[in-house]
């Protein structure tokens, strides 16, 4: 008798295509935002030996390039620019669309990149950039074990935005 997959794996299977539909679709409307910050984004990245599509993959989870934003500010007020950093990180000091703030935001996503290198010398590359990227977004000590670094309240961030830098 012929068995098709279990109900859990093809509700993950289902969940996670619709999931990917969704970062396709809201990644490719926030292409013509993104190219309005296409020079700072590339200089911001030159300088920061980082990939300008993973900046604005951060800007396209963050802020949907700044379409969620209400001068700058998420609702709660408590994150700020286009990369959407805290202020309990960073308070902000110049305007949330510059050049300026898209550096200092970045700077923290590196912080953040080494932060998790120091800690977890023994993974790869690219779990530790996964994790860096995972850091940015709920801080370093989220970030425990790979397995469970995207869980709680990250909500699978890092492959997210990994899923937006391919776009």
């Amino acid at each position: 008798e012929a068995r098709g997959l279990g109900r859990a794996v093809c509700k993950s299977a289902f969940s996670y295509a619709a999931g990917y539909a969704v970062i396709r679709r809201t990644a490719e409307a926030d292409l013509p935002r993104l190219r309005r910050y296409e020079i700072p984004i590339k200089r911001v990245a030159r300088n920061l030996c980082l990939d300008p599509a993973l900046i604005g993959a951060i800007m396209s989870q963050e802020s949907r390039v700044g379409l969620l934003l209400d001068n700058g500010w998420d609702r709660g007020r408590q994150k700020y620019g286009l990369m959407q950093i805290s202020r309990q990180l960073l308070e902000p000091s110049v305007m949330w669309d510059s050049e300026e703030h898209i550096n200092q935001c970045s700077n923290i996503l590196v912080l953040s990149i080494n932060e998790v290198r120091a800690r977890h010398p023994t993974w790869t590359w690219d779990r530790q950039l996964r994790g860096g990227i995972s850091a940015y977004n709920a801080g370093v000590n989220t970030v425990q074990t790979y397995d469970k670094m995207d869980t709680g309240r990250t909500h699978n961030y890092a492959n997210a935005v990994d899923a937006r830098a391919g776009f």
